[in-house]
């Protein structure tokens, strides 16, 4: 039997919008903690698939906390993987010639065209960037979870998987560092 226009639409059609409103702030997250345009990109699609595959049933009040996890362990995954390739890079560099480097790599990136740096125009908003970038990972996403996502320190702990200690050990340290490295712009 179809349903009718009247009755309520299923929680996975609204996931589209929630995906969608969260994922510029999942991308800065990500660009954060990885360094790296492409590399965050693939991290939030591979977080946003995660959602989409293993938790569109669910109610969507459930499905921020969920996403934000994803994402963490998504990021996690990610500088594991960094360690491994710089640790193989290292044992192999006496091999490799100059000339095997890619080229693209050589280039500096362009960032200029990118609709987020078009909006940082004045100081604070580069300071408060390369203040972030600085942080520690672990600060860093504890920063982020709690002052953009706005989540409680238990949720924090549970996105990051670390315990409500360290969730709020790290948000206090970040707190700290970003006040000394901007203390000149009050």
């Amino acid at each position: 039997m179809a349903a009718g226009f009247d009755e309520p639409l299923p929680p996975a059609q609204d996931l589209p919008a929630f995906l969608a409103e969260i994922e510029g702030r999942a991308f800065r997250m990500a660009q954060f903690a990885t360094g790296n345009r492409d590399d965050a990109l693939d991290v939030v699609q591979d977080a946003m698939m995660k959602l989409v595959q293993k938790y569109a049933g669910r109610e969507a009040a459930e499905w921020r906390p969920l996403f934000l996890a994803i994402l963490q362990s998504r990021i996690r995954d990610w500088h594991r993987r960094q360690r491994v390739r710089n640790r193989f890079r290292g044992w192999l560099s006496p091999f490799l010639g100059e000339d095997e480097e890619d080229a693209f790599a050589r280039v500096a990136a362009d960032r200029s065209w990118e609709p987020a740096r078009r909006l940082e125009g004045d100081q604070f908003s580069s300071r408060l960037d390369a203040a972030l970038a600085a942080l520690p990972l672990r600060q860093q996403q504890a920063f982020l979870l709690r002052a953009w996502e706005g989540l409680d320190s238990a949720q924090t702990a549970v996105a990051m998987g670390c315990g409500l200690t360290s969730a709020k050990t790290h948000y206090a340290r970040a707190l700290a560092r970003l006040r000394i490295e901007l203390e000149d712009l009050r």
